[in-house]
């Protein structure tokens, strides 16, 4: 039999020695790659798959591809599994893209693998070095042990590691079916994925010529103290009913939606928007929260906007969210820390699941937690000219809206980068904001918001043309009634400024500042 196999894979690259291969041959193709790899390298499974006979959230495949499970080995008897696609090869453009993963992964991302062959993309996405189905489902909550996170190297692996062990595989599979390697290679990430973006730009700068990095959680230590704060802010009577947080929003954009040119209810710039949430405090005590505030809410809103402090020194530890988003602030008001900061805490930090997160001490147990865990999972160095001297562009997008992620964090971070660059870095690094966008998508209180942001096809074009981004497009919002409508979206701290015409085509806005 080994000798037969051996005979087989010696046949099949003779007659392939010419040509790519064939979608069809995908399983024969798959035989003859396991010397690719390197030690402890496996083909887990292959086939092709017809057009238009994959199906993922209603999504199909218009080409017809070859699809691959791998697994690859690292420290500690661990592995990554991750999957390739590749593309009839009429269909292929020669570009090699790599997704992240989302939450705590665990699982492939396949809806942003189909959503990316079906642009003619060779693509690959991994399992962020360990498997859901031995984590909870991937889920987080209070009390519940996650092996994964007393792995050492599976931690280190979720976040910095991972898309750097297989992406080097991927990419010599590709290159072997294709009979030639990829002209281009990129990253797309977001919310975690954002986070291993970054990951890639400070530990891996060497692995792709672009990286697209969404909603970044690339402080996810300290992401989680936003998370429990906020928790902690809100109990029992400060708790913001959702009837609450959408009359404050409704106030903001009273008040503020007209600043940009145009009332579509949404607010282009937040920062431009001076507002007291005190002015909605109720008169007396038992007025109806549906039109004000109690003093006690007032109290835990302005927690909210201010974010997490170290009570030894008022210094903040992450940033609060911005005024306008707040119809979106209910996970934060729980959920949130029960999804990430209690089992980080439970599992990473105390080891101990009874542990009690409102025994959290705002001072000496952050230290505990820069120490035990953000070593491991953040990649927040301004220091990324390793990156800038690959020659690769960076693209980062941030909703202002984003009900996970306080949107001030990616320009802190930006003016970090500027700062130790000592000015300028937009010929390779770019922010872009997204008014009323959500996390990675739409916002849904904000369904008129386009919520499919173009980066890749920003990287992409300032990547191979050497152009830099000036706009980036927006399509797609929730609301089916508004379809085809379009939104311009701009390089910070340039905004959109309406300059006439149809409010709903991107053509009628300009960038500037």
């Amino acid at each position: 039999m080994k000798n037969i196999w051996i005979f087989v894979s010696l046949f099949a690259f003779v007659v392939h020695a010419s040509r790519s291969w064939r979608v069809k041959e995908c399983s024969v193709f798959a035989s003859s790659l396991p010397r690719i790899g390197g030690p402890g390298f496996l083909i887990l499974n292959s086939s092709h798959v017809p057009e238009n006979t994959f199906n993922i959230s209603g999504t199909l495949n218009s080409i017809p591809f070859c699809q691959l499970f791998g697994k690859v080995p690292y420290a500690g008897n661990n592995s990554v599994i991750f999957e390739l696609w590749l593309p009839l090869a009429e269909n292929y453009t020669g570009r090699f893209v790599v997704v992240g993963n989302g939450g705590m992964a665990g699982t492939i991302s396949e809806g942003d693998l189909i959503r990316n062959l079906n642009k003619g993309f060779a693509v690959a996405g991994g399992n962020a070095g360990h498997l859901a189905s031995e984590n909870n489902g991937g889920n987080g909550a209070p009390g519940v042990y996650l092996p994964y996170m007393h792995d050492r190297e599976q931690v280190k692996a979720w976040i910095h590691n991972s898309i750097a062990y297989f992406t080097p595989v991927a990419r010599r599979i590709t290159s072997a079916f294709y009979h030639s390697a990829p002209k281009y290679g990129y990253y797309e990430g977001c919310s975690t994925g954002g986070a291993q973006g970054f990951a890639l730009a400070q530990f891996h700068p060497n692995l792709f010529d672009g990286i697209v990095a969404g909603c970044p959680g690339n402080w996810y230590s300290h992401l989680a103290l936003l998370f429990l704060w906020n928790a902690q802010v809100t109990q029992n009577s400060t708790f913001l009913p959702q009837s609450a947080l959408d009359l404050v929003t409704q106030t903001v954009l009273e008040k503020c939606d007209a600043i940009d040119g145009v009332t579509d209810g949404v607010l282009e710039n937040p920062l431009l928007c001076n507002f007291d949430v005190s002015t909605l405090e109720c008169k007396s005590s038992g007025t109806n929260s549906s039109a004000c505030l109690t003093p006690a809410q007032v109290s835990s809103a302005q927690k909210i906007y201010t974010g997490p402090i170290d009570l030894r020194s008022d210094v903040s530890l992450y940033p609060g969210v911005s005024v306008g988003s707040e119809t979106e602030w209910m996970m934060q008001e729980g959920y949130l820390a029960e999804a990430f900061s209690i089992p980080i805490l439970q599992n990473m930090v105390f080891n101990n699941l009874s542990y009690d997160p409102s025994t959290f001490n705002w001072g000496s147990d952050v230290d505990a937690l820069n120490d035990r865990v953000g070593t491991l999972i953040d990649e927040i160095s301004p220091d990324l000219s390793s990156l800038k001297a690959t020659g690769a562009k960076m693209i980062v997008f941030q909703g202002w809206s984003d009900p996970f992620n306080a949107a001030t964090w990616p320009i802190h971070h930006l003016r970090q980068i500027e700062d130790l660059f000592g000015g300028d870095v937009s010929d390779w690094f770019r922010l872009f904001m997204i008014p009323g966008g959500g996390h990675c998508g739409s916002a849904t209180n904000y369904p008129q918001v386009p919520g499919v942001w173009h980066a890749l096809d920003a990287l992409v074009q300032w990547v191979e043309t050497g152009q830099p981004p000036t706009e980036m497009l927006g399509t797609d919002p929730l609301d089916v009634s508004l379809k085809g409508k379009t939104s311009k979206l701009c390089p910070w701290p340039q905004v959109a400024k309406f300059r006439g015409g149809n409010s709903n085509d991107w053509n009628s806005f300009e960038c500037g500042e």
